[in-house]
């Protein structure tokens, strides 16, 4: 009988994208056949929905092989997906990263593997044991450097599904960056579960800025760096000087904002208030004229009024944000929101409208403002790169793709920058 590769879908976030690579090379390591594993996402009811959807296309189209079920989703609601008929195997976060799982996945050991392995999360310390040496395309490589998160915001599944905040330890990264910079990546991005956390849970406890001036300084030909979405309120003293000093550090910070209201931002358990995100950003913008960000922001959190909702709504101009991730708040059951007033669905859909309007808004007028310029350039493909604010820039004729090329910017087409 001929045994098929493993077949892998990733749903969610970059650090599950990072981890289902990491996922391949075990699976591959342990022989692994005619198995499909769905990399799931928790971070909204809509997301657990889409998880089971693509799972049922997935037997439809694979329909001998072993379906493997694991992500945030599956550690959340384990019993939700081993009631599906399609599914054979449900493993948790902590369990897909173990090379003795999927050694269990073996053909001549499909009849003695439990069909639901998923432990406490909670109860997991070690820092990252699964660094792969990044992936992306050949110009960009994605760095977990931590996991997990002990913050327990009121809306929030995620802690659940990841566990406690744990750090990779800076000296295993630059050690990673060195091997991708050596493999010719020309950008490195860092990502986690909750970034600003890093470090709380090592020796000295040393903070995120301090991690990224470490790279900095002991890869010097790395020639950029970017940082995932952070928590603005937890940004340190290192991490500003490295905005203020080090032209690798690209110009683009993702915040995760959720609300412009402080009764809202109180109730969701946050740790800023309206007026400290506003402060970071012109205190981030003074340092760095030509920063951008983008930030996440909830629309339609229990008990929002329309004077609430409006006033994360003029967040948006007032932070000159730019890239926005809008999301419709849905419950999610073992959360204290869930139990909270809920907001009307339509009037939920439509303040998520509106703030992406405001955010279409935003880009137009970035993109606008680049006419006449000249970037440098990180190609993705032979005519696409992105500036070092993140924005896409379309070139007449092909260019050396992973390289970083010069552009001047000619015109807007869409949501896209043209150049020559």
């Amino acid at each position: 009988m001929d045994l098929k590769a493993p077949i892998f879908t990733t749903l969610g976030c970059r650090l599950n994208a990072y981890e289902t690579e990491a996922m391949k090379d075990l699976a591959m390591r342990a022989g692994v056949s005619d198995a499909v594993i769905v990399n799931t996402c928790a971070v909204t009811a809509e997301a657990v929905r889409k998880a089971r959807q693509e799972i049922r296309r997935l037997r439809r189209d694979h329909p001998t092989a072993r379906i493997i079920v694991t992500g945030c989703a599956a550690q959340t609601e384990p019993e939700t997906f081993a009631r599906m008929a399609e599914v054979d195997l449900v493993i948790g976060n902590s369990e897909k990263m173990n090379p003795a799982t999927w050694a269990r996945l073996t053909p001549d050991l499909i009849g003695e593997t439990e069909p639901m392995q998923v432990d406490d999360i909670m109860s997991v310390r070690e820092t990252a044991g699964h660094l792969i040496d990044g992936f992306g395309t050949r110009s960009r490589a994605y760095v977990q450097v931590q996991n997990g998160c002990d913050h327990r915001c009121t809306f929030c599944i995620i802690p659940f599904g990841r566990g406690n905040s744990r750090s990779v330890p800076a000296g295993v990264v630059v050690d990673q960056i060195r091997r991708l910079v050596d493999k010719g990546f020309n950008e490195v991005v860092l990502t986690g579960v909750d970034l600003t956390s890093w470090g709380a849970d090592l020796p000295a406890e040393p903070h995120l800025g301090e991690l990224v001036l470490r790279i900095l300084k002991l890869v010097p030909d790395l020639s950029r760096l970017r940082v995932s979405s952070i928590d603005s309120i937890e940004a340190d003293e290192a991490l500003m000087h490295a905005i203020a000093t080090e032209p690798r550090l690209m110009p683009h910070l993702h915040l995760s904002l959720q609300a412009g209201d402080d009764m809202i931002l109180k109730r969701m358990k946050r740790r800023h208030l309206r007026d400290d995100a506003i402060r970071f950003c012109e205190e981030a913008r003074r340092m760095r004229p030509d920063m951008t960000f983008g930030a996440d922001i909830i629309a339609g959190f229990p008990t929002e009024t329309e004077a609430m909702f409006e006033n994360s709504l003029k967040l948006v101009t007032e932070c000159d944000l730019t890239w926005l991730h809008v999301f419709p708040y849905s419950p999610r059951k073992g959360t204290p929101a869930a139990r909270m007033p809920a907001v009307d669905g339509n009037a939920i859909r439509d303040r998520a409208a509106r703030l992406r309007s405001a955010g279409d808004a935003q880009v137009a007028r970035h993109l606008a403002a680049q006419v006449g310029l000249t970037h440098p350039v990180l190609m993705e493909n032979a005519r696409m790169g992105r500036t070092a604010q993140f924005a896409e820039v379309i070139f007449e004729a092909d260019q050396p793709e992973g390289q970083i090329v010069s552009g001047r910017i000619t015109e807007v087409r869409g949501n896209q920058l043209l150049a020559q």
